[in-house]
């Protein structure tokens, strides 16, 4: 049996074939989760109760994964918003802030992507950089290298050389929250990735969904979360 794997879904006023709003995921991210051995369920938000139950639905599932998105309100870490900063949806914001403590509190593996990496940082009380300055190196719908930390548990997935990743953010982590670890960076610095010191959370700047099929560094994220759910999992039995 394939280990339930929840994606945390994203709110959309319009879909094509439905006559109202949809909760979605990214195919993308779907079937990287696939084709590493996963069977992947979109997370609904609901209404307000739903999220007080949270903690109680996510035990159902063998391991989570927060996606990207658009921006987090920057009120949700004590800022006013930037002129480039583009928050849609409160009712987003406070689902994926509930899965990211959630998370944390039940100890499920997890892999959390752009938006989902500065979600984990905000919940663990951190802050974001709303808008990153023009340099040499392109974040927002490019590929550019990152370096990973020796010595990380990050590298025991991808390994220690430098590779090239697909991005898409124009914001970053400015205050790291706590428990957490910086395990990579892009030559300008930007973090690149995290660990938390207790839960059992992966977080990537970057979109390894774009590459799961040809790179295996992104490819390794995908199947190192199966792992970790199918362990938790096993352990459960």
């Amino acid at each position: 049996m394939r280990p339930l794997i929840a994606v945390v879904g994203r709110r959309a006023a319009s879909v094509s074939g439905i006559r109202f709003s949809g909760t979605i995921a990214a195919e993308a991210v779907c079937e990287a989760v696939f084709a590493a051995g996963g069977e992947p369920l979109v997370l609904h938000g609901g209404a307000r109760h739903a999220l007080s139950e949270l903690p109680r639905r996510l035990s159902a599932f063998a391991g989570v994964l927060l996606p990207g998105g658009s921006d987090v309100n920057p009120a949700r870490y004590g800022q006013d918003p930037h002129p480039k900063t583009s928050p849609d949806d409160d009712g987003q914001d406070e689902l994926d802030l509930a899965v990211a403590r959630a998370v944390i509190e039940l100890g499920i593996p997890a892999l959390a992507i752009c938006r989902g990496m500065q979600v984990l940082n905000i919940a663990c009380g951190g802050t974001l950089t709303q808008h990153l300055a023009d340099n040499p190196v392109e974040h927002l719908d490019a590929l550019h290298e990152v370096t990973v930390e020796p010595g990380a548990r990050l590298a025991s997935v991808v390994g220690t050389s430098t590779f090239k990743v697909s991005s898409y953010h124009h914001q970053a982590i400015d205050r790291l929250g706590r428990d957490l670890r910086v395990v990579a960076r892009s030559a300008d610095g930007c973090v690149e990735a995290m660990e938390h010191a207790t839960a059992d959370v992966l977080a990537v700047q970057w979109h390894p969904e774009d590459l799961a099929a040809t790179s295996r560094h992104d490819g390794a994220l995908f199947s190192d979360l199966i792992d970790r759910a199918r362990n938790r999992k096993e352990a459960a039995a």
